[in-house]
């Protein structure tokens, strides 16, 4: 393992079912995220690319092999501590922002905040500064209903980044989005993790996402290579 990655699989290999019905996903795959790359993830649907941003999120524990955080291998720690290190380590944003439609673009940010200790008006005050950094300064009091797609999708990022995260994932960040909006939260998010020194990894099936990255890896047959 490189003492510089962040994030880093070793020889994962996962398969859903069994017996004769086994279906294998990941065969012994290799993948490491060192800090500010800006990495994509390739593969057609039902390729297990869902499955390999699960594991890289530690939502999912590999049959074989070690997922390893900043030197420590999760597939050796319990589900808290698993849960406590996510926390100081991993930042997700989904294809559907699953934001709480209750709750104002303001409240859904400073939610992670408050959860890892942060006091009220801590946690608003980044709130605010995260909100400002993808352009939504203007929109800290509307809830998600209020909000456009492209949006909301800020909103999620920002969250996503509440937590101070090394990586941030992206699980087809822009597919429900148009062409136009896409191409704004794209550049913004490029924008962004170079500012922040954030490493990027978005896991995609648009090979025109994929390439406003610094490399791009496919996923086939269980092996990820790169392209």
């Amino acid at each position: 393992m490189s003492d510089s990655s962040l994030l880093e699989l070793q020889n994962v290999s996962f398969a859903y079912g069994e017996g004769e019905n086994l279906i294998s996903v990941l065969e012994n795959v290799n993948f490491s995220v060192l800090p500010g790359q800006r990495l994509a993830l390739l593969g057609r649907s039902g390729s297990g690319k869902s499955t390999l941003m699960n594991i890289l999120a530690g939502l999912l524990l590999p049959e074989q092999g070690s997922v390893v955080w900043h030197g420590t291998d999760i597939t050796r720690l319990s589900d808290a501590k698993r849960v406590a290190l996510r926390r100081q380590t991993i930042g997700v944003v989904y294809q559907f922002h699953h934001l709480l439609p209750e709750f104002s673009a303001e409240e859904n940010v400073m939610l992670p905040a408050m959860l890892s200790g942060q006091s009220v008006a801590a946690s608003t005050r980044l709130a605010h500064r995260l909100l400002a950094q993808v352009g939504l300064e203007h929109r800290v009091g509307h809830r998600p209903g209020e909000l456009s797609g492209g949006e909301r999708q800020r909103v999620a990022i920002a969250r996503a980044l509440a937590g101070n995260p090394k990586v941030l994932l992206m699980d087809e960040p822009t597919g429900n989005l148009d062409e136009a909006t896409a191409d704004q939260v794209l550049s913004m998010l490029v924008d962004l993790s170079k500012a922040t020194e954030t490493s990027l990894v978005i896991v995609t099936h648009d090979r025109r996402v994929a390439a406003q990255t610094d490399q791009q890896f496919e996923l086939y047959r269980g092996q990820l290579q790169s392209v």
